[in-house]
């Protein structure tokens, strides 16, 4: 049976140990770096749905400004406007007075 000699098993000890702490460095900076690339990802995503959640709420008030429009073109005093302003029609008991081209 051979024997390795003390200085060498302590060689042998030491680059073993150089050896596992290069890989766990390694190992250790591939997780940071991932790590880092997650956390810019999720940054990104956060402000993404901060963005649409604020177009939700535009569009939902949207919604509710057209609903509000459609009660009101079913009324009677959007008809007469429309008349109105389009059509230029009046009520019976209504004057327009228009400006004369010497006002011009």
């Amino acid at each position: 049976m051979s024997t390795v000699p003390a200085f060498q098993r302590k060689k042998n000890h030491k680059m073993s140990c150089l050896c596992i702490t290069v890989t766990m460095a390694f190992i250790l900076s591939v997780i940071a770096i991932d790590g880092y690339k997650l956390k810019n990802k999720y940054t990104q995503y956060q402000n993404r749905i901060d963005e649409l959640n604020s177009n939700i709420e535009s569009e939902e008030k949207r919604t509710e400004d057209l609903k509000q429009f459609e009660k009101y073109t079913k009324t009677r005093k959007y008809a007469e406007q429309v008349a109105e302003d389009k059509l230029g029609l009046v009520h019976d008991d209504e004057i327009i007075f228009k400006p004369s081209d010497e006002d011009q």
